[in-house]
């Protein structure tokens, strides 16, 4: 079973559209003003920049760190390689041995110049599928951010280059969407038919978005459009999702269960539970009666979340 759980999950059933040629009005600003600035990088911890992983498992992972840094790289908590940073901090590896198909969680440890050793925050989760034809999907997590597809096709637009790869919440519950699209592009982002934000893609041709909108509980639907320097749409992605009430969310956690949320997938759900993302098949069984397809979840459904 794939880990397209990890980004798909929360989609019943997510459509692709093709682009308006109604042009729009200018974009709204991506950030307000007095926006809180973002905690400056801790440079002792070690960072991820590339997991590449190929149809055969070969694996290249590249990152930073303190220059001088001895960096671990773990795949489910064992040593799979090591590297050290350069004089700009930089480092790679070459695993020495192919990831076996499965599910890994791949993590980093940095012994620094003064002796310290860190652990990354970051963590990569890889699932390398048992036929060799079809690709890798590399996801990498950081509490409070997005969720970035490294390797894998997202929700792809029907025309040009935009994909929504994730929805997420941070830990105060406010939402994330995150994607890709052409370098210097800009996307806006509609929730039930209003516009909540633009971003622009950076050179690598991601981006981001934290609407500061409030988002009152409910249905919506979810559209993201990328414009050109006129406005005007050239390429769309829309899906549903269902922002649930706090309080009967809470209740239902009370219970024993989960509700489905945007942002939220049988991974994280499991690794929340029962400590590692990899027992979201306990979750799967127990609700077999309400997911027709394990890699689509329907956001506001509760799920019973059985002892092991």
């Amino acid at each position: 079973m794939a880990l397209a759980l990890l980004i798909g999950a929360y989609f019943l059933f997510f459509r692709v559209s093709t682009p308006s040629e109604t042009p729009l009005a200018p974009p709204v600003a991506e950030q307000p003003a007095g926006a809180p600035a973002e905690k400056a990088e801790d440079k002792t911890i070690p960072t991820f920049d590339i997991v590449r992983v190929e149809r055969d498992g070969s694996t290249v992972v590249a990152g930073r760190a303190l220059p001088g840094a001895e960096v671990s790289i773990k795949a489910n908590g064992e040593v799979v390689g090591t590297a050290t940073a350069d004089s700009n901090g930089e480092w790679v590896a070459v695993l020495a041995n192919p990831l076996k198909p499965g599910n890994i969680e791949i993590t980093l440890s940095a012994k620094n110049p003064d002796g310290s050793v860190k652990d990354s925050v970051q963590t990569v989760a890889v699932s390398v599928p048992e036929q060799s034809d079809k690709p890798a999907l590399v996801v990498m997590s950081e509490p409070g951010k997005a969720s970035r597809v490294l390797q894998g096709p997202g929700v792809p637009s029907d025309a040009g280059n935009l994909i929504l790869e994730a929805v997420d919440y941070d830990r105060n519950g406010n939402l994330i969407i995150s994607g890709k699209a052409d370098p210097g592009a800009t996307v806006r982002v509609y929730v039930g038919g209003e516009a909540v934000g633009d971003a622009v893609a950076n050179d690598k041709g991601h981006w981001e978005l934290r609407p500061t909108a409030s988002i009152a509980p409910g249905q919506y639907a979810l559209r993201i459009d990328q414009l050109d320097k006129a406005g005007k749409v050239v390429a769309r992605v829309e899906l549903p999702f269902e922002r649930g009430e706090p309080g009967a969310v809470l209740e239902a956690l009370k219970q024993g269960k989960v509700v489905i949320q945007p942002g939220n997938n049988l991974w994280n759900i499991a690794r929340d539970i029962y400590g590692s993302g990899f027992s979201y098949t306990v979750i799967y069984e127990a609700n077999k009666d309400q997911i027709r397809d394990p890699d689509l979840i329907y956001p506001g459904q509760v799920f019973a979340t059985p002892t092991r």
